[in-house]
């Protein structure tokens, strides 16, 4: 497994570069990454996020029984089921990046957990988008992201991840 992420890891960087931006290059200190508690944090993180993605799994299955027994299953509700999927499979991405030491992994994944929570309640309080069993779905999703926002808030992690220093106009890596 090792040896076949090796080989992809031009790829991996080029997705970095475009996720990343200017802060693509920007690691952590290698002891840092490998503290024990930094690996539990993120394992910890990996399993909310196994989590969130069974919760989404369990959100297919649903509507595709729901549409299998003739029930009228709305265009919102597909595409939720839908985002959440992808929204999880790249806080997966961020996770593993982040993991490996990635600054702007680290960072992407604590903004998603301050911005979805607030998404996906507010899609919730919309009356008749979703049936019930979806804005309870939602309210479960945003409270695992909360949780794992609060992982990544640690006074640990923040120690391996801080704020790298601005960098002067024309001097990026």
């Amino acid at each position: 497994m090792d040896a076949l992420l090796a080989r992809l890891e031009p790829t991996f960087r080029f997705l970095d570069r475009v996720a990343g931006g200017r802060l693509a290059g920007v690691m952590a200190a290698p002891e840092a990454v490998a503290h024990p508690r930094t690996r539990r944090a993120f394992a910890r993180v990996a399993w909310l996020l196994a989590l969130e993605f069974l919760l989404g799994l369990a959100a297919v299955v649903i509507a595709v029984a729901m549409a299998a027994r003739g029930a009228s299953v709305t265009l919102p509700v597909w595409m939720r089921t839908v985002v959440v999927l992808g929204i999880t499979a790249t806080l997966f991405y961020f996770t593993w990046r982040a993991s490996r030491g990635w600054y702007w992994a680290y960072q992407r994944l604590v903004l998603f957990t301050r911005i979805f929570p607030v998404v996906t309640l507010v899609l919730a309080a919309i009356p008749h988008l979703y049936p019930a069993w979806m804005i309870t779905e939602q309210i479960v999703f945003s409270l695992i992201l909360l949780g794992i926002g609060a992982y990544l808030g640690s006074a640990q992690l923040r120690e391996v991840f801080p704020r790298p220093a601005a960098a002067k106009p024309g001097h990026e890596r």
